[in-house]
């Protein structure tokens, strides 16, 4: 009971100092879904098991950040694509009740870990799908997400078929990134003339933990 009070002491505080609005309830669930990530991870690999920040900031607060730069609103469909173990689409979808997310993956064991984090959780906005982003047929949407890992060109070319015009890649990105802006630019003649620019927003003032972070928008 005193780390959820500490974590929730702790994400109040951390979103009062970037602006981002959030109550008491909101609070609660997105630190029991941190509980949530943490005891699944012990039974799969969602999120590294050596952790060098709380989960509720590394992981949790970091995805909350995409709200500093993208409002999300009611008529608004976003993909979480290769969302891992809900990341960063589970919170987004607490944090906004009103916006639909799809969450995909390819391992069908971390999509079972989301649907049952967000069948306890109550979130009746987001949904979890075992499947491949090249599966995804007969559907748009107006954002992307993504947490992966994956080079930004070939977030770029799945996003560029699925994504509505003038619609918006948002993803969650580590150290110098010249280089895969650079080609993701070049490339986008093969995706539907996706992205047609690229923003770069450090987040290091959030976090210490953050100093090599930054939220990359693509847009079409």
């Amino acid at each position: 009971m005193e780390r959820q009070d500490d974590n929730i002491s702790t994400l109040q505080t951390l979103c009062f100092e970037q602006g981002i609005e959030i109550d008491l309830l909101t609070l609660h669930r997105l630190v029991r879904y941190g509980e949530c990530l943490e005891e699944w991870n012990h039974k799969i690999n969602l999120i590294s098991r050596k952790e060098d920040a709380p989960v509720i900031i590394k992981h949790i607060f970091h995805s909350l950040l995409i709200s500093l730069y993208h409002s999300f609103n009611e008529s608004e469909y976003v993909l979480d694509l290769g969302t891992g173990g809900g990341l960063p689409g589970i919170p987004l979808s607490i944090l906004f009740p009103r916006t639909r997310f799809l969450l995909v993956d390819a391992t069908g064991k971390k999509i079972a870990a989301c649907q049952a984090m967000i069948k306890e959780l109550d979130i009746n906005n987001a949904t979890a799908l075992h499947t491949r982003v090249e599966e995804l047929k007969d559907v748009m949407f107006d954002t992307v997400l993504s947490r992966q890992v994956a080079p930004l060109d070939k977030l770029c070319s799945y996003s560029g078929r699925l994504l509505k015009k003038g619609g918006t890649l948002i993803c969650l990105k580590g150290g110098n990134l010249e280089s895969e802006i650079t080609k993701a630019l070049d490339s986008s003649k093969y995706h539907n003339g996706f992205p047609s620019r690229i923003e770069l927003h450090p987040i290091h003032s959030a976090s210490p933990f953050f100093s090599e972070k930054q939220i990359v928008i693509a847009c079409g």
